[in-house]
């Protein structure tokens, strides 16, 4: 009788799995929350650009289901970075990663 209990609970575990982490929305680790564009762009506001990062504050990104918020972002390796100081306003173009998530790709002056 031990043998049902456990095939039971294994069964239970496994229909469960699929659910863990639906409730993700992908906005801690900078991912997408539903895997759409691999590059987005949207307005922003320039606080601090501090070796391989930057403090911005960006307008919402719908296209991967962000809200406007300010967040620390990684700028990629190769990143073009025009001429921003803190304090600008800026475009920035975000590109998904192999990882899955979101870096700064482009960050030019707003015109």
């Amino acid at each position: 009788m031990r043998g049902i209990p456990t095939i039971l609970a294994c069964a239970i575990l496994l229909a469960a799995a699929p659910l863990a982490g639906a409730e993700h929305d992908g906005h801690g680790d900078h991912g997408a929350s539903d895997g759409a564009a691999e590059t987005v762009r949207a307005a922003a506001v320039v606080h601090a650009i501090a070796g391989d990062t930057v403090n911005l504050t960006h307008d919402p990104i719908p296209e991967i289901g962000w809200p406007a918020m300010t967040m620390d972002l990684p700028i990629l390796e190769g990143a073009h970075i025009g001429g921003v100081a803190p304090g600008d306003k800026a475009t920035v173009t975000l590109e998904k990663g192999p990882d899955g998530l979101y870096g700064v790709r482009m960050l030019m002056r707003a015109e």
